[in-house]
């Protein structure tokens, strides 16, 4: 009979694995559309949309590291992985919420102040702040060497490799709380207040303005949703938790779930880069183009297909088209 812990280690599981076949196709996408785009006619914005694009893949790349201890139900892995996709898969999940921010402040120079914003904006002012960005993230979340490294951890205790970055001693917990306070008040509290000032400023001047056409003002409003939504549903109940955790002084029983929500953002990020960047809206139709090639009928087999129609379909060709009713058209005419 299966217990209550094997049942979450199978949604945790299938989580994994949706994120990961829903997430890597399309940053892999996104990747190469801003690639191109970056080489050959560079914007400030996509520089700050390829970083966003190669966190979430570093964060996929990294995620099967926790299907397999999913699976297993403990850490099967050599020990110096674990404090090291650790630092991977926490310092994507916060430099997400930084390149969005910075995403959301672009987004609102170019609207409120459009032609001394064109005048200053330079690719390499965004390459600058994107290793910035990147910096900050990697030492904030150095946080798991310096937790797995002291005495009675995981990785110190080369013969208890069972759990990774879970089950604290008290000593570690004195170090840890307050730092897990001060990512959600640093990388997720002051960022996502950011990005609500500047997208309302942007929503306010997009929609106000005469000049924009309706379809880029649909397009505004699908960015600040959507990057409003993965700051409610994937960020905020996992930094909600090291609030919990600090007061409670012990780390609150719901966080692995919470942190579960927080894998859901390599899904949702790429529906950003869709309302952000015309050049990925044209991959998409491309790509959904090819793949509706690939589905249909091969030129001979259609050939034959039609034929056979054309046999079985009695009368002259103008009395299929009327027996089909009105306007529609035989097939065997397509």
């Amino acid at each position: 009979m299966k217990t209550d812990q094997d049942v979450y280690c199978y949604l945790v599981l299938a989580v994994y694995i949706l994120t990961f076949l829903t997430g890597l196709p399309s940053n892999l996408l996104a990747f190469y559309t801003f690639l191109v785009k970056v080489r050959q006619r560079p914007a400030p914005v996509d520089v700050l949309l390829l970083n966003l694009t190669v966190s979430d893949i570093f964060l996929l790349i990294f995620l099967p590291f926790k299907m397999v201890e999913a699976v297993a139900g403990r850490w099967p892995l050599p020990a110096f992985l674990c404090p090291l996709s650790g630092l991977f898969y926490f310092s994507t999940i916060y430099s997400s919420t930084l390149f969005l921010t910075a995403v959301s402040v672009e987004r609102y120079l170019a609207a409120a102040y459009p032609i001394r914003y064109k005048l200053r904006r330079r690719p390499a002012y965004a390459a600058l702040a994107s290793l910035g960005l990147w910096l900050c993230s990697l030492a904030h979340c150095s946080i798991v060497y310096v937790t797995e490294l002291q005495p009675g951890s995981a990785l110190a205790n080369a013969t208890s490799k069972d759990l990774c970055y879970d089950d604290f001693t008290p000593s570690q917990l004195r170090v840890l709380l307050p730092v897990r306070l001060e990512l959600g008040i640093v990388l997720f509290l002051v960022p996502s207040l950011l990005t609500s000032f500047c997208y309302c400023a942007f929503m306010w001047v997009v929609v106000s303005s005469p000049h924009i056409c309706r379809g880029k003002k649909q397009r505004a409003v699908g960015l600040v949703a959507a990057t409003l939504a993965i700051f409610i549903i994937c960020f905020t109940p996992y930094n909600v938790s090291h609030v919990v955790g600090f007061v409670q002084r012990a780390s609150p029983a719901w966080r692995d779930k919470a942190l579960l929500l927080s894998t859901f953002n390599t899904c949702l990020d790429p529906i950003i880069f869709y309302f952000s960047s015309s050049a990925v809206q044209h991959s998409c139709c491309r790509f959904l183009a090819h793949l509706r090639g690939l589905c249909s009928l091969p030129p001979l087999a259609r050939k034959v297909f039609y034929r056979r129609t054309e046999k079985l379909a009695p009368g002259r060709p103008w009395e299929q088209g009327m027996s089909l009713g009105g306007g529609q058209v035989c097939c065997s005419k397509l």
